[in-house]
């Protein structure tokens, strides 16, 4: 037998594996294909304290390894989500991740008040959301920003909190130290990275905001190396995603430090993605005479390249 368990943060998850925010929605459409207690967890929809129904125009668009998406954050809200959605989630058997964003500090606070009251696992706060009281630059893109949303945050939050660090940081190393010392129990990362696409014959971009986030497959080299990072430079629990497209990729993450995983993208290519990786990640462990998934944390390397 292996021991697959993962425990962070006081909360214990049956597998390292979790689908990604934005990629599962809260798991209905999955439940058709399989059996979602076999999850680790699930990071829902990304949350905002009203509903939004997002962007306008094409919102995803193919590259060669890669998605480009600029949806815009549609969701029901913080209500609808605790009404609708939430039961549902709940009776699947696994851990449930609220994943948080907001436009400014206090509608951040607003929606992590609410869903303190309610029976989710931990908070993931999304902080790559545009902080439209400085300019619409991304909270998670300098650390004095970074550190003024988590420290308000942590001081109402009564769940365990991640923080989602976005690889468009200025220093992603130093982001992620100053959520740590602004009061994060955990960091997730990485979001998309900043991406553009060019339609030739209508000679304009493909998005309306011109700007969109691409996650794949192509972006899983530089997500290792962040994740490599980040996890030998804090103390707190790290998870890893960015482009995860089979069990071997899980893995990869796990030795560069991550303690859980993320699966986003790849579950529109596979639905069943994540149970080939948790079945992967096991089948390992016994041929590799590995009992426990803390032999191989972050066994790649004590020195930040």
């Amino acid at each position: 037998m292996v021991n697959m368990k993962v425990n962070i943060c006081g909360v214990e998850f049956k597998n390292p594996v979790i689908t990604a925010s934005g990629t599962f929605g809260f798991g209905r459409e999955y439940a058709e294909y399989f059996d979602l207690s076999r999850l680790g967890g699930i990071s829902s929809k990304g949350l905002t304290l009203k509903k939004k129904d997002g962007n306008k125009g094409i919102r995803l668009h193919e590259t060669s390894s890669g998605l480009l998406n600029s949806i815009g954050l549609q969701n029901p809200g913080v209500d609808d989500f605790i009404k609708e959605e939430l039961p549902f989630m709940k009776e699947q058997d696994t851990v449930i991740l609220a994943n948080v964003g907001g436009a400014t500090i206090e509608e951040y606070l607003e929606s992590v008040e609410k869903l303190n009251h309610t029976d989710i696992d931990m908070i993931e706060l999304n902080i790559s959301c545009p902080n439209v009281k400085s300019g619409g630059m991304a909270f998670g893109i300098k650390c004095p920003d970074a550190q003024k949303v988590v420290k308000a945050v942590k001081k109402i939050c009564k769940k365990p909190l991640i923080v989602k660090l976005s690889p468009n940081a200025e220093n992603i190393v130093d982001m992620a130290i100053s959520c740590v010392e602004a009061g994060a129990d955990a960091l997730s990362l990485v979001n998309t990275f900043s991406g553009m696409a060019i339609d030739i014959y209508e000679r304009k971009p493909v998005f309306n905001n011109t700007i969109a986030g691409l996650s794949g497959p192509g972006i899983k080299p530089i997500a290792l190396r962040m994740v490599y990072q980040v996890s030998k430079a804090v103390d707190v629990p790290v998870i890893g995603m960015g482009g995860i497209m089979n069990y071997k990729d899980a893995i990869e993450f796990i030795m560069a430090g991550a303690d859980l995983i993320q699966i986003g993208s790849g579950n529109f290519i596979n639905p069943s993605l994540s149970l080939h990786v948790i079945d992967g990640i096991e089948k390992f462990m016994k041929d590799q005479g590995i009992k426990d998934l803390d032999e191989i944390k972050g066994i790649i390397g004590r020195d930040i390249l």
